[in-house]
């Protein structure tokens, strides 16, 4: 109930700090994505929650028209993806296309901090390989995490995972502003994409 109470305090303090910008930012981003590749401009997935809850999770759409028609649900890939349209390679850089999650997070369906959702596809396959993998889905699930700040978009399901158990035995108040303060400086010097993000191991 504490983590719940503070999202919406973050949620609610943030966008009456910086509306204005906010609102500049998505008109933008909206006409962008138009222009470029036209409707649509939200991308959305079945995740699972907390305790294996199914909830729609949206994404401004970073990629290609039906970039999965081929292949079907795949592990995210790296920058050089040929999905990802010029736009949505911007976006990844500085976790735009998240954005839409605020929503998600207003919803009560993820937390600002917590393991990131996992597709019901790619879940099935990672508790099989590793079962262990469905630990994550004992704590709220996240925007960010401690996987996405000392991992990337390719590295292993089994590494991520452990960075996610790290999270979930150790998860406080603390633990929970510390990584949502070096998420913003990532998300700020557009490092999301980069592979040189081993400084924030002496914050963490």
């Amino acid at each position: 109930m504490i983590k719940r109470l503070l999202d919406l305090t973050f949620l609610i303090t943030g966008f009456l700090l910086v509306m204005p910008f906010f609102i500049f930012l998505l008109i933008f981003i909206i006409i962008f994505i138009i222009i470029e590749d036209g409707f649509p401009i939200f991308y959305t997935q079945n995740r699972y929650g907390e305790n294996k809850k199914l909830f729609k999770l949206y994404k401004f759409r970073s990629m290609i028209k039906n970039a999965e028609l081929k292949t079907g649900p795949i592990w995210a890939s790296k920058n050089d993806d040929p999905r990802l349209t010029k736009h949505g390679k911007f976006m990844r850089k500085y976790a735009i296309d998240e954005i839409p999650q605020l929503f998600n997070i207003l919803k009560g369906d993820i937390s600002f901090v917590g393991p990131r959702p996992e597709r019901p596809e790619l879940y099935d396959v990672f508790v099989i390989k590793n079962p262990r993998f469905i630990d994550r889905l004992n704590s709220p699930q996240g925007l960010t995490g401690l996987a996405q700040l000392l991992g990337k978009y390719d590295t292993s399901p089994k590494n991520k995972l452990r960075y996610d158990l790290i999270y979930t035995r150790n998860q406080s108040f603390l633990f929970d502003m510390k990584i949502i303060f070096l998420s913003v400086l990532v998300t700020f010097i557009g490092n999301w994409q980069s592979d040189s993000r081993k400084w924030i191991r002496k914050f963490i």
